[in-house]
C-alpha cells in the first residue's frame, strides 16, 4: 500500500527537487513568485481542481436528487414489467455489490491506516527531541566521556590489587607443587633408611647379646654333658649290662655340636654404632614434611613487604591516562553547537505538541468519516439482501413486497448519506493529501535519493546562520553527504572533521613505564628455603656412622655354619628314652635303677640346658639371616641417600628461585594482560564509540525514518484509502438509486387491449348464498 501511494505521488509530482525555489525561500522569502510555486505544484493543482469539481458536483447532484425525490420524480418504482427487466436488475445488483466490496476494502484499509498513523504519531513526536539531544551531546560530551574512560583504569587496577592479595600464597603453592615430588621422595627414602637402620642395629645388638649367652651356656652344657657321658660309659660297659652295646655307642657321641667360640666377633661394629640411632627418623621426617607443607602459608609472611610495595606501584595511575581528557582539543564551537541544537529542541516542543493535538482532531474526524462510509457499505449490503429476499419468494406477495420496499429505502438511506458527507470527505482527503504528498515528494524523496544533502552541500543554498562548518567553528567547509557516508561506515569524528593532527591517542595509552616499574618490583620477590633441612644433624651422624660401621663386612656365613649344627650331637631325648627301655630289660635291679636315674638326669639336662641353648641358637639364626640379607645393601643405600640429600639441599634454593622467577613472569604477563585489555578497550571506545560520528548518521537516519516511514507513510496511506472510498461513493450512489427501483412492487402488464390506467379496479363475481 505504501509503495502504491509513493508511485501515485510520483505521478502527481513529476518535477525534480526545486533547488532555486527552496534557495530563494530560505535566503529571500519575498522574492518567491506565486507562479513559480504553482508551476512546480502543477500536479497538486490538477488534484485540487478534481477535488473542487467533486466538492461542487456531488453535493449539487445530491441537492437536485432531494428535490426530485420530494416531487416523486426520481428514484421511484418501475411501473410496468418488461422483457429486459431481469437482466437490467441483475446487472445493476452485480455492479452495486462489486462497488460495495471495493468500498468495504477501502474503508477497512482506511480504518487501519488511520489508527496506524495515530499510534505512530506519538512515539515519532517523542523521538524528535531525543534525536536532537543525541546530536547535541555528539561533540560537547567527548572530553567528559574521555575522562570517564580514563577513570575506568580502576577496573584492571582493582583486579590486579585483588590478585596481589593472593600472589604470595599462589607462589608458595606453586613452589610446593613443583618441589613436592622430589622432597616427598627424599623424605620417604630417609624414613625407610631410618627404619632399616633401627632394625639393623637392633638385630646386631640382639646377635651380640645372644652370642654371649650362647657362649656362657655352652660352657655349662659342656661340663654337664661330660659328666653324663662318663657315667653312662661306666654303666654301659659293666659285664652285667645286657644289650647295652648300641646305647654305649650313643653315649660315646654325647658331645657338643656347635662351637660359638669360633664365630667372628662383632664388638668393633657395635662400638662404631654405639648410640645409633641418635635421631628419631619418624619424628624428623614428620617435622620436615610439616615444614615443607607449610610453604603456602609461610610464603605470604615472607613476601608481605614486597607485595606491599607492589600494591603502591599498582595504585598509581599512568601519567598518560591522567592527561587523556585534558589534552583533547578544546573546541570553542562545542558550546555554540550545543546551544543551537538546544534552541532547536526547545522551539520544536510547542510545535510538536500542536502536531499531536491536530493529529488527534484528524484522527477523530477520520474515524467518524470512515464510520459513515462503513455505514453506507452496510446500507448497500442490507438493502441488497432485503431486495433479493423480496424478489426471490413466491408466497405471501404483500409481505415480500414490504421486504423489497424496505431494501429500496435502505439503499436510498446509503445514497443520502453519501451525498451528505461527500463534502467533508473530499475536504479531509485533499487537506491531508496536500500536506502528506508534499512532504513525501519534496522532503522524503529528495532525502532518500541524496538530493537534499547535495542541496545543503552547495555553497549559497543555505544562509550563513545554518552553515554547519560555521556552527562547528571549522576552518574548512565539510560536505554533509560525505560526512554522512563516512559516519555510516563508523569513521572517527576527527577524521570526518579533519582533526587528525590535533589529537594523537597512542602516547596517552603507553604503559611501558608502568609495566617496567611493576617488573622491577616483582624481581624483589624471594623465598627462604633454609628452614627446610630434610636431614637433621643427628640423623646425618647416624647415617654416617652406619656408612662407616662395617656392618656389611661381618662374616655372616661363619655364624650360619654354627647355627646349622646341633647343640649336642646325640639326641638327648632319644638317649634318655633308650636308657629307660634298657633299664627295664636288665636282670640286675641295681643296674636297672642306675640306668633309670641316668635317663632322668638326661631329661633334666635337656630341659634345663639343651632347650634354652637351642632357643638362643634359633634367635641368633634370625638376627644373622636378617643382617646377612640387609647389610650388603644398607650401606650402599645409605651412601646414595646421603649424596641425594646433600645434592637436593644444595639445589632447593636455586630451584625455588627459578620457580619464583617463572611465577613472577607469569603473574606479570597476566596482570599486564588486564592493562593491555583495558588499553585496547580504551582505543576502541575512543575511536569507535566516543569519538565517532555514528550518532550523526544515526540521527539523520532516525529523522528520515521518523518523518517518512513512521509519520508520512501511514498519513498518505490514510488519505489514499479515504480518497478511494470517496470516489467510489459516486458509482455506489448511481447503482443504489438505479437498483432501488427494481425492489418496489412492479405492476404486471394486462393481457387485454385496455391500458393499465383504465383497469384500476377488479370487481369480484357475486355468488348466491345457500341456506
Amino acid at each position: 500500500l505504501y509503495g502504491t501511494v509513493r508511485r501515485f505521488l510520483s505521478t502527481v509530482q513529476l518535477n525534480p527537487f526545486p533547488t532555486e525555489l527552496v534557495r530563494n525561500l530560505l535566503n529571500e522569502p519575498a522574492s518567491v513568485k506565486v507562479d513559480e510555486v504553482v508551476r512546480y505544484e502543477a500536479g497538486y493543482v490538477v488534484c485540487a481542481v478534481i477535488a473542487g469539481l467533486y466538492l461542487l458536483v456531488v453535493p449539487t447532484a445530491g441537492l437536485c436528487f432531494c428535490c426530485c425525490r420530494g416531487h416523486q420524480r426520481c428514484g421511484g418504482p418501475v411501473k410496468t414489467e418488461y422483457k429486459e427487466m431481469a437482466c437490467e436488475r441483475g446487472t445493476l445488483m452485480t455492479f452495486l455489490l462489486l462497488t460495495t466490496l471495493v468500498l468495504l476494502i477501502g474503508v477497512v484499509c482506511a480504518f487501519v491506516t488511520n489508527q496506524r498513523a495515530h499510534e505512530q504519531m506519538g512515539p515519532s513526536v517523542e523521538a524528535v527531541p531525543e534525536t536532537l539531544l543525541s546530536l547535541r551531546g555528539l561533540v560537547s560530551d567527548v572530553p567528559q566521556e574521555l575522562q570517564a574512560v580514563a577513570q575506568q583504569f580502576s577496573v584492571p587496577q582493582n583486579r590486579v590489587l585483588k590478585d596481589l592479595d593472593g600472589v604470595a600464597g599462589s607462589i608458595g603453592t606453586a613452589v610446593h607443587t613443583q618441589l613436592r615430588s622430589a622432597v616427598y621422595e627424599m623424605l620417604a627414602s630417609l624414613l625407610s633408611l631410618g627404619q632399616a637402620l633401627q632394625v639393623s642395629v637392633d638385630h646386631l645388638r640382639a646377635l651380640n647379646a645372644t652370642l654371649l649367652e650362647l657362649r656362657e651356656g655352652q660352657q655349662d652344657l659342656e661340663q654337664a654333658v661330660s659328666v653324663h657321658r662318663e657315667r653312662l660309659r661306666d654303666l654301659l660297659q659293666k659285664p652285667s649290662c645286657q644289650g647295652c652295646q648300641e646305647t654305649l655307642s650313643q653315649a660315646h657321641g654325647l658331645k657338643l655340636g656347635a662351637d660359638f667360640s669360633q664365630v667372628p666377633p662383632v664388638d668393633d661394629v657395635l662400638h662404631r654404632l654405639e648410640g645409633v640411632p641418635e635421631a628419631n627418623f619418624s619424628s624428623m621426617v614428620q617435622e620436615e614434611n610439616s615444614t615443607f607443607n607449610a610453604l603456602p602459608l609461610l610464603a605470604p609472611l615472607q613476601l608481605a613487604d614486597v607485595v606491599k610495595e607492589l600494591k603502591k606501584a599498582v595504585a598509581q595511575q599512568p601519567r598518560g591516562l591522567k592527561t587523556l581528557a585534558k589534552a583533547f582539543p578544546n573546541w570553542e564551537a562545542a558550546s555554540r553547537w550545543s546551544q543551537a541544537l538546544e534552541k532547536v529542541e526547545n522551539s520544536s516542543r510547542p510545535y510538536l505538541k500542536e502536531v499531536q493535538r491536530y493529529e488527534k482532531y484528524r484522527w477523530i474526524v477520520g474515524y467518524v468519516l470512515c464510520s459513515v462510509v462503513l455505514l453506507v457499505v452496510v446500507c448497500n449490503l442490507v438493502g441488497l439482501n432485503l431486495g433479493i429476499w423480496g424478489l426471490s419468494a413466491q408466497r405471501d406477495r404483500s409481505h415480500l413486497e414490504a421486504k423489497g420496499r424496505a431494501g429500496a429505502r435502505v439503499l436510498m438511506v446509503g445514497a443520502n448519506l453519501s451525498f451528505l458527507f461527500a463534502a467533508p470527505l473530499i475536504l479531509l482527503v485533499f487537506s491531508t493529501f496536500l500536506v502528506g504528498g508534499n512532504v513525501q515528494t519534496l522532503v522524503c524523496r529528495s532525502w532518500e535519493s541524496g538530493k537534499l544533502y547535495e542541496f545543503v552541500d552547495t555553497p549559497g543554498n543555505l544562509p550563513s546562520s545554518m552553515n554547519l562548518s560555521h556552527l562547528l567553528g571549522l576552518k574548512k567547509n565539510i560536505s554533509i553527504l560525505l560526512a554522512y557516508q563516512q559516519c555510516r561506515k563508523g569513521a572517527p569524528l576527527w577524521r570526518v572533521l579533519q582533526l587528525n593532527d590535533s589529537y594523537d591517542l597512542e602516547p596517552y595509552l603507553d604503559l611501558s613505564q608502568y609495566s617496567a616499574k611493576l617488573e622491577q618490583e616483582l624481581q624483589n620477590l624471594k623465598m627462604d628455603m633454609e628452614s627446610l633441612d630434610l636431614l637433621s644433624p643427628a640423623g646425618l651422624r647416624d647415617l654416617k656412622a652406619l656408612q662407616s660401621s662395617g656392618l656389611s663386612n661381618i662374616h655372616y656365613p661363619g655364624f650360619l655354619i654354627q647355627t646349622e649344627k646341633p647343640v649336642v650331637n646325640t639326641s638327648v631325648e632319644k638317649l634318655a628314652h633308650d636308657l629307660e627301655g634298657l633299664a627295664h630289660s636288665q636282670g640286675d635291679s641295681v643296674l636297672g635303677k642306675q640306668l633309670q636315674e641316668e635317663a632322668q638326669g638326661l631329661r633334666t639336662l635337656y630341659q634345663e640346658k639343651v632347650l634354652p641353648q637351642q632357643s638362643l641358637v634359633a634367635k641368633l639364626n634370625i638376627s644373622v639371616r636378617a643382617l646377612a640379607f640387609s647389610a650388603p645393601n644398607l650401606q650402599r643405600e645409605t651412601s646414595g641417600v646421603l649424596d641425594r640429600v646433600t645434592r637436593l639441599q644444595g639445589e632447593l634454593p636455586a630451584w625455588a628461585a627459578r620457580i619464583l622467577r617463572n611465577e613472577s613472569k607469569c603473574f606479570l604477563a597476566r596482570e599486564m594482560g588486564y592493562f593491555s585489555q583495558y588499553v585496547a578497550w580504551v582505543r576502541e571506545e575512543v575511536t569507535q564509540h566516543i569519538a565517532t560520528c555514528q550518532p550523526l548518521s544515526g540521527a539523520l537516519d532516525n529523522g528520515r525514518v521518523i518523518l517518512c516511514d513512521m509519520m508520512v507513510d501511514p498519513w498518505n496511506a490514510f488519505w489514499f484509502c479515504l480518497a478511494w472510498c470517496t470516489f467510489f461513493l459516486v458509482p455506489s450512489i448511481i447503482f443504489a438509486i438505479k437498483t432501488s427501483k427494481y425492489f418496489h412492487p412492479i405492476w404486471k402488464r394486462l393481457s387485454s387491449s385496455s391500458s393499465e390506467e383504465t383497469q384500476l379496479f377488479h370487481i369480484p363475481r357475486v355468488t348466491s348464498l345457500k341456506l
